[in-house]
């Protein structure tokens, strides 16, 4: 199925949509306009910061927890106001902050990789009860942050090595255990980028260079496929009221030859429900 327009706005790397549960609206980002966006019906907003911003998790109607480039940091849309949280690989000018997501614990998990795709240069971090603790590291293109419906686990990538993580998480949201491989993508015509889970453990990811969006089944199998006219899909979310919805962003970066398309952001129709974006507990 071939995805319609949701915002024809031009992203170089659009990344992070969020749906917020309470506000009914969807947020995302263009990393290197370092802007966030949001829509509302018919009303497009947009804020402008001083560094690249990448992701967010929702704290209340109007606060979101954003992710910079040097920081983590409480957002107020209401006002434009920022407050410091805590720094993020704040003292290496080498990488920003890429792909997050909120867990089912309340906390706030973000990848951090090279401005230049610098081989082996990120890692992810978990930022819970008001401290920010490094969780994997070595990760050249953090991507895929998600988590399981049940709770009990959390995924992530690295986008170079086309395999999808899994690791169990403890009664506090840590990881417990060694990770292993949750889905090999090597054959996928994509790289994998962001991801969620839905509600039923459907695994969706956005597979950068495939123009695409695809649900797995924890066996493999591919369950569907969401097309987009933009090769470059960079990540996905379930949204509207029964969250039935599929968004995802997309980039011009890397594209020889930019369509109108690319840079957009889509959206689906699907008979497919994704789970509600849990809240970050500050």
């Amino acid at each position: 199925m071939m995805g319609a327009v949701f915002d024809a706005t031009v992203c170089e790397l659009g990344e992070g949509p969020l749906w917020h549960p309470e506000a009914k609206c969807l947020y995302w980002f263009d990393i290197m306009g370092c802007r966030l966006y949001r829509r509302i019906g018919d009303k497009l907003d947009h804020w402008d910061f001083d560094e690249h911003v990448s992701a967010a998790g929702w704290v209340d109607a109007t606060r979101l927890i954003v992710a910079s480039e040097t920081a983590l940091q409480v957002f107020d849309t209401a006002t434009g106001d920022s407050e410091f949280l805590c720094g993020l690989e704040s003292d290496n000018e080498v990488t920003r902050s890429n792909d997050g997501r909120a867990d089912p614990y309340g906390g706030f998990w973000i990848g951090t990789m090279g401005k230049n795709s610098e081989a082996g240069a990120g890692a992810i971090y978990r930022y819970f009860d008001g401290q920010v603790r490094k969780l994997f590291g070595g990760i050249t293109i953090s991507n895929a942050i998600s988590f399981h419906p049940d709770g009990k686990s959390a995924c992530y990538t690295d986008t170079p090595r086309r395999k999808i993580m899994r690791v169990g998480l403890d009664d506090d949201g840590w990881p417990e255990g060694k990770p292993s491989v949750y889905l090999d993508l090597a054959d996928a015509p994509g790289g994998p980028d962001g991801a969620i889970f839905g509600a039923d453990g459907t695994f969706w990811v956005a597979l950068w260079g495939a123009g695409c969006v695809v649900g797995y089944a924890p066996d493999g199998t591919e369950v569907a496929r969401f097309s987009a006219p933009a090769p470059h899909m960079t990540c996905p979310a379930f949204g509207g009221d029964d969250l039935r919805t599929l968004f995802a962003t997309s980039a011009t970066q890397g594209r020889d030859a930019p369509t109108e398309a690319d840079g957009a952001t889509f959206t689906w129709d699907t008979p497919f429900q994704g789970q509600p974006e849990h809240r970050v507990i500050l």
